[in-house]
C-alpha cells in the first residue's frame, strides 16, 4: 500500500535484519574469514610445487594419517557410548543422577593440559589403570591408544549434549503406538527411536571429530610423540614454527583446514539428506 510518496510495508520479523547482518559478516570476518584467508594467501606465495614438497613428507603423511585416523575411531567411539550415556540420563532415573549429569560436562571445563596430565598417570606403566593393562600386553601412554583415549575424553560431551534434547523431545505416542502393533524394544528403537535422533547423532559425532582432529594440551602428554608413529598434526606444525620452517607449517595447516573443511563439509550434506528423507 502507497500513501503518496510513502509505502507502507509490513514490518519484518527480524526487525533491523539489514544492522545485524551487516554486523554478523563484519564480526564473522574479522574472527574467521580474514585469518583463514591469509593462510591460504600465505600457502599460495609457496607455489603447487612448494606447497605439495611440503606436505608429502613421509612425515607429514604419517601425521595426518594419526590425527585423522585416531579422530575418527575417538568420534566412532563417542558414537555409540555417548548415544548410550544420553539415553541413560533420559529415560532413567537413579540416585546421584544430577552428578553424573555434570560430569558430562567435566571435558569442557576442564583444562586440556589438565586432562593430558591426568589420562597420562592413570594410564601409564605406573598409573592406576596401566598398572593392570601393562601385564596383558596393553599399552596405552605413549601410543596411538592413549591418543583416541584422550580425544574420546575430550569428545564425548558434544554427543550427548547433542543427542539429549532430542531424546527428551521425543513423543512417547509413537513408541507405544509401535509397542502395541507387537514390536519388540528393539525394533522399537531401531525403527522408530533411531530415525529420529540420527541426525543429532551424526551432528554430535561430527563436532567430536571436528575437535579432536585440532586437540592438542590433552593429546602431548599421554601420546610419546614419536614421528610416524604417535606425532600428530598441531604438534607437527608448532615444532615446525619452532624451526623457523614457516612455509611448511603454513603449509600443513592449509592442507588440514582443507581436509576438515571437505569432511565436515560431506558431514553436514549427508545430514541435511537424513533430515529431508525423514521428514518426508
Amino acid at each position: 500500500m502507497r500513501v503518496g510518496r510513502w509505502s507502507l510495508r509490513k514490518p519484518s520479523v527480524l526487525p533491523g535484519f539489514g544492522l545485524t547482518l551487516g554486523f554478523t559478516l563484519c564480526y564473522l570476518s574479522l574472527i574467521v574469514l580474514i585469518p583463514l584467508a591469509g593462510l591460504i594467501l600465505a600457502a599460495a606465495g609457496l607455489g603447487w610445487s612448494g606447497f605439495w614438497s611440503a606436505v608429502t613428507t613421509p612425515r607429514v603423511l604419517a601425521a595426518f594419517r594419526v590425527s585423522f585416523g585416531t579422530s575418527m575411531i575417538a568420534a566412532l567411539i563417542n558414537a555409540v557410548f555417548g548415544l548410550m550415556v544420553a539415553w541413560v540420563l533420559v529415560r532413567y532415573s537413579f540416585p546421584g543422577k544430577k552428578i553424573v549429569d555434570a560430569i558430562v560436562d567435566l571435558p569442557f571445563a576442564l583444562p586440556t593440559a589438565v586432562a593430558g596430565i591426568a589420562l597420562t598417570a592413570l594410564y601409564s606403566r605406573n598409573g592406576w589403570i596401566g598398572s593392570w593393562l601393562e601385564p596383558m600386553g596393553i599399552k596405552v601412554a605413549f601410543t596411538p591408544i592413549g591418543i583416541i583415549v584422550a580425544l574420546t575424553f575430550i569428545g564425548l560431551p558434544f554427543v550427548v549434549r547433542t543427542v539429549q534434547p532430542v531424546l527428551q523431545d521425543l513423543a512417547p505416542e509413537e513408541e507405544e503406538a509401535a509397542v502395541s502393533l507387537g514390536a519388540t524394544r528393539w525394533q522399537t528403537f531401531c525403527r522408530v527411536i533411531f530415525p529420529a535422533i540420527l541426525p543429532a547423532l551424526m551432528t554430535g559425532t561430527a563436532l567430536a571429530f571436528a575437535r579432536a582432529v585440532g586437540e592438542f594440551g590433552s593429546v602431548i602428554f599421554i601420546a610419546g610423540n614419536m614421528p610416524g608413529i604417535s606425532e600428530i598434526i598441531p604438534l607437527l606444525i608448532i615444532i615446525k614454527l619452532e624451526q623457523f620452517d614457516y612455509a611448511g607449517a603454513t603449509a600443513i595447516a592449509t592442507l588440514m583446514l582443507m581436509v576438515s573443511f571437505a569432511m565436515l563439509l560431506a558431514i553436514n550434506m549427508l545430514q541435511a539428506w537424513m533430515r529431508s528423507r525423514h521428514a518426508g
